[in-house]
């Protein structure tokens, strides 16, 4: 498509001043307008929504790589907290990050735990599988009763 789309319109005049205004024209007439300005909505809406969605792209790049700085950040502070057991407890640096590395995993373990026994609660959406059924069910027995090739 070029830069500018084309959406359909509703002509304000009669295409043709001598054209017969009986009931039949005047309900297709009004079909084929009625139809023409569906199409120019549903049009328009999907030109706003794309425009939105651009604009919500293009914001969330700020976010990642808000993240990104973030993340590359906590580097730092585990370092820092290397540092700080290191001297307050008059340990060797060593020990200090190993102190602050084991507390990492630990957190890291928990939150895994959590997160295991959250996804392990996950079930399959027996409703919708039920109603699934059904459906296929009741189409395979209108087709046994005559409606189909089964005959």
């Amino acid at each position: 498509m070029t830069t500018r789309e084309h959406i359909a319109s509703i002509p304000l005049t009669a295409d043709d001043p001598a054209a017969e205004a009986s009931i039949g024209g005047l309900v297709r007439d009004a079909t084929a307008h009625v139809s023409t300005l569906v199409r120019a909505e549903v049009e328009l809406a999907k030109g706003e929504i794309a425009a939105e969605i651009k604009k919500g792209l293009k914001g969330s790049v700020f976010f990642i790589v808000a993240l990104t700085v973030l993340l590359f950040s906590l580097f730092f502070l585990f370092m820092a907290l290397g540092f700080l057991v290191s001297e307050i407890f008059g340990w060797w640096y060593s020990a200090g990050f190993g102190i602050v590395f084991g507390l990492m995993l630990l957190t890291a373990g928990l939150f895994a735990f959590l997160g295991y026994r959250k996804v392990r609660k996950i079930r399959a959406p027996e409703k919708s599988i039920a109603a699934a059924k059904d459906t296929v069910a009741a189409l395979r027995n209108r087709d046994s009763h005559g409606r189909g090739d089964d005959n």
